[in-house]
């Protein structure tokens, strides 16, 4: 590893973006008075259509100002538990269990289009093109709106419940599991690019017309529970109360597509981080000449660093690996001294999707020299040598040659075998397949294992998560746990993102990918392929550890949504 001499903290003066006013008409989040759970939108001249499966409702938003008015104030039975709203024309299209229906708005009699033989999610109209989602079928069904006679099927691309809207010779999907809206070619189905959502769980989408900005907004609404403490008259000795209530609005989604560089970015937010130690020692002791280092953030395609300010003490900065790692030093860390020191960040930060396929990793340059020395051994007790280990690092490719499908073989084959929870401690990758529970930090030294054995060049990247609450700004958000992924290399490329355990949330599969070459907005990633912090003394005066002699400190502070990039679809 490579140091560089230590250099005083420059910041010099760079443009800070402000953030999206809560008032802009077009970037606001709507948020219809009276809806449960809205499971479709689309757009009726000036004003949006949602659906309120829970109720039953059909309203007509103004985006402006959240008004809702009940367009089917006799007939809202007919809606309850409906999905999938589409408006072409004057007819509104949606569906119930099996069924498709369509009606017209002088008119909500629902009239029967057509029945499935499985649950339908979402529906979409376009000219004499009826297109028909099903997750349970695993396919788009496309139909000749006036005869109602199947043209063809198209595979969904994700795994989850997905609902569907087209734009000209665009079809565009989004997947509530995956969190992520899909771009396909409505004629053949083939993908052109797909992004992450920046809140969980999208269950409608459409596009608004929006002069002003010379192009259609894409809203995506989205539905939910949220849990929150209420206060309980009836209960006198314990009157706050952990429960839940519905959580359900429409909010733009702002897409940069990169197509060269093979990536997208959605919704990005203005983020103020701060990390400091508090030195509380567990026994007091006296340290000569400590040097203590704390990696800082780091640049990348989805997080830029605007600025860099140092808590409570000086410090000097140097580049490990072409890292910037943030450099305490104290002379003499005297007994009972007391100090707070640390740094804090302005980042801009945004979800990102990579869209490199099979076929693009078929025929690979070798790996960089000092990568096989560095990113294809046993550096951090990954118990590579063990028998258990290398037969699940056989098990978890088999036959297959390919680096994308390798890695998300073996991914899927640890996913099988493990369950999240937190542990006291971290143990070896061999402990952890033995036991089949692991966190977060378990599971990276596990993928870390079986990948590396696998000849696929891999580190440990991120440390913390921001509590994903962008709608809450200006208010301190403290994180509870620290958390760790991994990246793998592709030689000619570079770094790709892959998540630990977030995408392990169906029972024995299929696992969404929407995290595997991808990283929502709250990620933090900081100091890539290098320790996050160490403390070093030339005089080998006292064997201490980081933890023995203090607590640490993170927060987060969302300052506001950022404006959309240039927005680009092709």
């Amino acid at each position: 590893m490579q140091t560089s001499h230590a250099q005083p903290v420059v910041q010099p003066p760079m443009p800070i973006p402000t953030p999206l006013s809560r008032q802009d008409a077009w970037s606001r989040t709507v948020r219809p008075l009276g809806a449960y759970a809205i499971q479709g939108v689309a757009v009726l001249d000036d004003a949006l259509v949602v659906l309120d499966s829970v109720r039953g409702y059909l309203l007509r938003v103004d985006p402006v100002t959240d008004n809702a008015t009940v367009m089917n104030p006799y007939r809202v039975d007919d809606f309850v538990g409906a999905t999938g709203l589409a408006v072409w024309q004057k007819n509104i299209w949606f569906a119930r269990e099996e069924n498709v229906y369509v009606c017209s708005f002088d008119d909500l009699t629902p009239q029967l289009f057509v029945t499935m033989p499985y649950e339908v999610d979402g529906v979409a109209v376009w000219e004499s093109t009826v297109y028909v989602a099903s997750q349970k079928e695993g396919y788009i069904s496309i139909f000749e709106r006036q005869s109602q006679r199947l043209i063809t099927r198209l595979p969904l691309p994700g795994v989850g419940i997905t609902n569907l809207t087209v734009r000209g010779e665009e079809l565009w999907l989004c997947d509530r599991l995956e969190q992520t809206v899909y771009c396909l070619d409505r004629a053949t189905g083939e993908q052109q690019f797909c992004v992450l959502t920046p809140f969980e769980f999208p269950t409608g989408l459409t596009f608004y017309p929006n002069p002003e900005q010379g192009h259609d907004r894409l809203y995506i609404s989205y539905a939910g529970e949220e849990p929150y403490i209420r206060d309980n008259p009836n209960n006198l000795e314990e009157p706050l109360e952990l429960t839940f209530r519905d959580r359900t609005f429409i909010h733009p989604l702002y897409i940069r597509h990169c197509p060269q560089d093979r990536y997208t970015l959605s919704n990005g937010y203005l983020i103020e981080m701060s990390y400091a130690e508090e030195l509380l020692p567990l026994e007091e002791v006296e340290v000569h000449n400590l040097e203590w280092r704390i990696a800082l953030p780091t640049e990348t395609h989805r997080q830029k660093i605007l600025r860099v300010e140092a808590i409570g003490l000086p410090f000097t900065e140097e580049l490990q690996d072409g890292q910037r790692v943030a450099v305490f030093h104290f002379d003499t860390l005297k007994a009972h001294e007391r100090q707070i020191f640390g740094w804090k960040a302005l980042l801009e930060v945004r979800g990102i999707k990579y869209a490199l396929t099979p076929d693009d990793v078929d025929n690979l340059p070798a790996l960089p020299a000092g990568f096989y020395d560095r990113y294809l051994v046993d550096d951090d007790y990954l118990a590579m040598d063990s028998p258990v280990i290398q037969q699940a690092a056989k098990e978890a490719i088999g036959t297959e040659t390919n680096l994308l499908r390798k890695i998300l073989k073996i991914r899927n084959y640890v996913y099988d075998r493990l369950s999240y929870s937190l542990t006291p401690h971290i143990d070896t990758p061999d402990v952890v397949w033995e036991r089949g529970i692991g966190s977060c930090g378990e599971y990276v030294g596990v993928l870390l294992a079986l990948a590396r054995l696998n000849g696929i060049a891999c580190r440990t990247v991120g440390r913390y998560k921001c509590p994903a609450k962008a709608d809450q700004h200006h208010v301190p958000l403290e994180p509870d746990y620290n958390h760790v992924w991994i990246e793998f290399y592709v030689p000619g490329y570079g770094w790709l993102p892959m998540e630990s355990n977030p995408d392990d949330v169906v029972e024995r599969g299929p696992y969404p990918t929407r995290f595997f070459m991808g990283l929502p907005w709250h990620h933090a990633e900081i100091g890539k392929g290098i320790p996050f912090e160490t403390i070093t003394t030339q005089d080998d005066s006292a064997d201490v550890s980081i933890g023995e002699l203090a607590i640490n400190h993170v927060r987060f502070t969302i300052l506001g949504e950022l404006p959309p990039l240039d927005e680009v679809h092709r």
